[in-house]
């Protein structure tokens, strides 16, 4: 099995991929003006809209309610992208801040209020990176 993508559903696509293009630099690939996705070498985050809810089960997914996920980036220099969003990302939730487990991480909302961390591996032994967790070997 491979973890390949993840969905967010949105009242408004091209506003969220517009965003997501901005803030990662990657271009989406439009299926239908309901759906795109920006892909980079690790995964896949997929953008659709409400009208593609019905299509696997009527009020599954509800656009702007994520209360428990955070997508995650991994980028060469945290500081720079954070310097490059500053006049861009409306609600950023930190600055770039180094964690225990070694990652210095950026998080900020996007507009649908999702959080997204775009993170740097920044120590070369972590305490305990824990599961999931990027860090230097």
């Amino acid at each position: 099995m491979d973890f390949v993508s993840i969905r967010i559903v949105t009242a408004d696509v091209a506003r969220l991929v517009g965003f997501y293009e901005r803030a990662t630099g990657v271009s989406a690939t439009w299926a239908t003006e309901d759906f795109a996705e920006l892909r980079t070498a690790g995964a896949t985050l997929a953008i659709a809209g409400t009208r593609t809810v019905p299509l696997f089960a009527p009020g599954a997914a509800r656009p702007a309610d994520n209360h428990s996920v955070i997508t995650e980036f991994l980028v060469d220099d945290v500081d720079r992208v954070y310097r490059d969003l500053a006049g861009f990302v409306t609600d950023f939730v930190n600055e770039p801040t180094t964690m225990p487990w070694g990652n210095r991480s950026l998080l900020f909302r996007d507009p649908d209020g999702n959080l997204v961390n775009f993170f740097t591996p920044a120590a070369k032994a972590p305490l305990d990176p824990g599961p999931g967790i990027v860090a230097e070997g």
